[in-house]
């Protein structure tokens, strides 16, 4: 029997979107405020679902206090109060959409989760504008 367990999270971040290989009114078209060239931020909100087995000998699917500091450490530290396009490595070549960040994110924390694990990730870029992962 499969059961998914959730943690909350959240970080703070700035970013701009654009495409380099277009000039600024494409950008602009394209991406309207987002594009402005001296960034813009966003309190992101995460929820990361981590769906298996339960253990039998523990009672879980996986412990939440692990789970707590791997989203600590690989998202939380990682990302808050970031500059993305300048202070991040993967997004110095990889425009920061909400739908690049929450790929790079799962890739993060499912590099940490047992193997056995299915993940998906949902981030929150605003509260009606959200993107998940799962993989795919």
């Amino acid at each position: 029997m499969k059961v998914t367990v959730n943690r909350k999270a959240h970080f703070n971040a700035a970013h701009r979107l654009y495409n380099p290989n277009w000039d600024d009114a494409k950008n602009k078209e394209v991406y309207g405020k987002c594009s402005n060239p001296h960034y813009h931020g966003h309190n992101y909100e995460l929820i990361v679902s981590v769906r298996g087995e339960i253990d039998p000998e523990t009672g879980f699917v996986m412990n939440l206090d692990v789970l707590r500091r791997i989203i600590e450490v690989e998202v939380e530290d990682y990302l808050d109060h970031k500059n993305l396009n300048i202070e991040v490595e993967e997004f110095k070549t990889l425009n920061p959409t909400a739908e690049n960040i929450v790929i790079v994110i799962w890739n993060k924390i499912k590099a940490k989760l047992d193997q056995g694990l299915d993940l998906k990730v949902t981030l929150y870029e605003t509260p009606r504008n959200f993107v998940e992962y799962s993989g795919d």
